[in-house]
């Protein structure tokens, strides 16, 4: 208490909190909402879904009470048994649900893009530094293998792209090491679903230091692209008029 009047900190600080967990709670509840929602989609799709996952769930519990038997502690490992299982019921539908995505995404312009902007970990991805209006691209990723050409689009004009971009690169960025990569499903192709498992096996040649002084030199350069889709083109757009809206800006 000041002057008479009482301290009214203690009740806003009482408010702040409330409103503090009913946002939590709110956002706990989305969550779950949306990986209900999630696998409600993949159930109708994927038919296997629920057997692999029982399966999952089923093997962990059982190879938890065969251990615990072998020692005569089933039942304590019965409990742990459970959590495994969930746990690994859980890891296959992400995964199937990963599969269902890429297998979806693979082949529409815009893909490689997307699941580039999904890769984990410390990269610096710059979407379209060169492409046409037909769609094709190439993305520059700056790792620590070095910098990362990856194009997306038709074979016969990529490779023209790629190789004009590896030269524009290779001016300012000295002995660091450049990589390019066709993403598709034909020979000496990398296809989607595959892309980020390529990316992380490269080796490793610079480092964090080294990969923000080659990005400013690279930033210099701009890009040579139209616009890109961001994300996958929907199945069923009309290219046409996705070529007119990239020619205009």
């Amino acid at each position: 208490m000041a002057g008479g009047k009482p301290d009214k900190a203690p009740k806003l600080d009482k408010t702040a909190k409330k409103a503090a967990r009913l946002e939590k709670r709110a956002a706990s509840k989305a969550r779950r909402q949306q990986i209900w929602q999630a696998f409600q989609m993949q159930r109708k799709e994927d038919k296997a879904l629920i057997p692999w996952m029982l399966g999952a769930f089923l093997l962990s519990v059982a190879l938890a009470v065969g251990i615990g038997a072998i020692f005569g502690i089933w039942l304590i490992l019965l409990p742990i048994g459970i959590a495994i299982g969930i746990l690994a019921a859980i890891s296959v539908f992400g995964r199937r649900v990963q599969r269902n995505v890429y297998t979806k995404a693979d082949g529409q312009p815009g893909a490689a893009g997307w699941a580039l902007d999904n890769l984990r970990g410390q990269w610096r991805v710059t979407q379209g530094v060169a492409g046409t209006t037909h769609l094709d691209a190439v993305h520059r990723v700056i790792g620590r293998p070095g910098v990362i050409l990856v194009a997306e689009g038709a074979p016969h004009r990529v490779k023209g792209l790629i190789a004009q971009e590896k030269k524009r690169t290779a001016r300012v960025s000295g002995t660091t090491p450049i990589y390019d990569v066709i993403v598709g499903n034909d020979e000496g192709q990398i296809p989607l679903k595959g892309l980020q498992r390529h990316l992380m096996k490269l080796p490793r040649n610079i480092t964090v230091k080294e990969m923000e002084t080659i990005e400013a030199r690279l930033a210099a350069l701009g890009s040579r692209a139209a616009a890109m889709p961001k994300g996958p083109m929907p199945a069923g757009a009309k290219m046409r008029s996705v070529q007119r809206t990239v020619r205009r800006r």
